[in-house]
């Protein structure tokens, strides 16, 4: 992912109005290790069912408000997100929904997915698997799963967008 200011993130939000973008609590940007994500995808300390998500679309950011369902899947049951498309324990995996830009958010209109609890797609699929029976390298394997959740994260955005 290329390195963003607040600024651009603030300016890419496209399903907030511009005065809810400019209250966005902002992660720490120096943190960011932007060579190893996707995606930046952030909670609101101040308001834990909302989150953000911002990711290259094309030349451009775009950042996305999403709300995390009250419930999440409960214990004992496997759950898969829809992006990184790595199975785990439900209960780290949650239902965001996020408003689609322009009149149809406004309107109430929604896009909702099974996403990471914590927003951390880009750290575990990086973890690279033991060796594979069929002799792939750890590495390919890893650079396939990042193709696939660049692959889904443009989906995503484009359905939020509207372009689905």
């Amino acid at each position: 992912m290329q390195p963003l200011t607040e600024a651009q993130i603030r300016a890419s939000f496209v399903n907030v109005s511009k005065g809810d973008a400019a209250r966005v609590p902002m992660p720490g940007l120096h943190e960011v290790v932007w060579d190893e994500r996707e995606y930046l995808g952030w909670h609101d300390a101040r308001a834990p069912q909302r989150a953000y998500l911002t990711v290259w679309q094309g030349d451009r950011p775009v950042s996305m408000l999403l709300r995390s369902a009250d419930r999440r899947i409960r214990s004992g049951i496997s759950a898969m997100c829809s992006l990184c498309h790595m199975p785990q324990p439900g209960g780290q995996v949650a239902l965001f929904a996020a408003p689609r830009s322009g009149d149809a958010g406004r309107n109430g209109d929604t896009v909702g997915t099974y996403i990471c609890a914590d927003l951390g797609c880009s750290a575990i699929i990086r973890i690279a698997p033991p060796p594979a029976p069929m002799h792939i390298p750890p590495e390919e394997i890893v650079q396939r799963r990042i193709e696939g959740l660049e692959k889904r994260l443009e989906a995503f955005t484009g359905s939020v967008l509207g372009a689905a």
